[in-house]
């Protein structure tokens, strides 16, 4: 008999994406290292998009809306992780312009309850070739306004 995963909660906005903390993303202490944090971010991100269909195969001139790179990074650390096991990254969107965005997060309990850390990241879209920033498609941008905040 195979166990079923907790229905995700109920939230007003954005997707709770489940990660997992290994005993090795601990630091000497038994903290979770503070540049695991990113990661952890990064890896939920990048599992919501590709549920969507946004995905880096190795070609960065077929990689479309994948193609981008991050501007800026800002995370704050509210309470310690303690120990190796499921968390949740909540995932929205502060902003979305014609090249870049603004996505706030925050890595929590499963449930979404205790926040450890929060932060945002601004991405910019990039053309392939030239690495100018580039427009986000109009495919990208429909599955994006799903993930707006709503006073955002």
């Amino acid at each position: 008999m195979t166990a079923e995963a907790p229905p995700a909660p109920a939230l007003s906005y954005g997707r709770l994406i489940p990660v997992t903390v290994h005993f090795d993303d601990l630091d000497a202490l038994g903290l979770l290292h503070n540049a695991r944090y990113p990661l952890l971010v990064e890896r939920a991100w990048t599992e919501l998009w590709q549920e969507k269909g946004v995905r880096f195969d190795g070609d960065w001139s077929a990689a479309g809306d994948a193609c981008n790179a991050v501007r800026e990074l800002r995370i704050g650390y509210e309470a310690p992780v303690t120990r190796a096991g499921a968390y949740a990254v909540h995932l929205w969107l502060e902003r979305l312009g014609r090249t870049g965005l603004t996505y706030g997060f925050r890595l929590c309990s499963v449930d979404g309850a205790v926040t450890y850390a929060r932060g945002s990241r601004v991405l910019v879209r990039l053309d392939a070739t030239t690495l100018r920033p580039a427009p986000w498609s109009e495919a990208f941008r429909d599955g994006a306004r799903e993930l707006l905040r709503p006073d955002a």
